[in-house]
């Protein structure tokens, strides 16, 4: 027997994706009493700038950016009750194609080998018992994302841990409606480009290959303020237009899936700690 705590570490690309994917788990677990530690692999700084500026806009200071949103990250951890919070540092690599994916210092140019290694000191640091990151293709595509999951994956290697694994997802169900529920909070909203919608709605699982659907609605109005903390990107983050009460409504569950050496398992859990408690 051991008195260490039960640990949950979160490996996510940027700061605001802490509250995104895992807001709900990373409160409920807290509450719970278990561990929960943030990796957050890159400073963010192709986000917005004050003021909404974009990327590559005049007035666009990458730099700044990325000391506004680690106090952003800060703010949202203190919402979720975040017991530990690690941050990599490496440069955002903006979305896929932009010329920031070449820079020699960003995430997207990282060696696997390199990422994977500050990550497994961290790993053999907190022990996890439960680790969560992205899919292959990082959700949808975004080159941070993919590498915070090939990083996990091969940091997971170079360690003697063996925690339950899980791949952050979404219910095609929902992706299916988005569009639908986006509407409802923009009457004026024309209506998607078919090519749109249907990329839109391959995001995500069926519902039956979702392994894990975790209630976190008891927490969902933390999850909106961590979102409400990274309010330099309010412009990006659609889901605070819907107010608290009506996000509550819609994003009281968490959905993942089980990796079990390297295989998806197939039996439906409602708890990242079933089995360990």
């Amino acid at each position: 027997m051991t008195d260490r705590p039960l640990t949950f570490m979160a490996v996510h690309a940027h700061p605001d994706d802490e509250a995104t994917g895992t807001g709900g788990v990373l409160a409920r677990y807290a509450a719970e009493g278990i561990r929960t530690v943030l990796v957050t692999c890159t400073d963010g700084a192709c986000g917005d700038g004050p003021g909404g500026v974009k990327p590559g806009d005049p007035g666009h200071d990458p730099a700044a950016v990325a000391r506004m949103r680690r106090e952003e990250l800060r703010a949202s951890c203190d919402v979720l009750k975040v017991s530990d919070l690690e941050t990599l540092d490496y440069a955002d690599s903006g979305m896929m194609g932009w010329p920031s994916n070449d820079t020699p210092d960003s995430f997207w140019r990282t060696p696997v080998e390199v990422g994977a290694a500050r990550l497994a000191e961290l790993m053999r640091a907190y022990r996890p018992d439960v680790v969560v990151t992205y899919d292959e293709n990082g959700f949808y595509g975004h080159p941070d994302h993919i590498q915070a999951h090939r990083i996990t994956m091969a940091a997971l290697e170079l360690t003697d841990l063996s925690p339950k694994v899980y791949w952050t997802t979404a219910p095609r169900s929902m992706m299916g409606r988005f569009g639908e529920i986006m509407r409802e909070f923009h009457e004026d909203m024309p209506e998607p480009d078919p090519a749109e919608a249907a990329a839109m709605a391959e995001i995500g699982l069926p519902d039956d290959e979702i392994t894990t659907w975790v209630d976190t609605t008891a927490f969902s109005g933390q999850k909106f303020d961590a979102l409400a903390a990274h309010a330099s990107q309010g412009e990006n983050i659609f889901f605070l237009r819907m107010g608290k009460e009506r996000f509550g409504e819609l994003m009281g569950v968490e959905t993942f899936v089980r990796v079990d050496d390297g295989r998806v398992a197939g039996e439906r859990e409602d708890d990242l700690f079933a089995g360990l408690r």
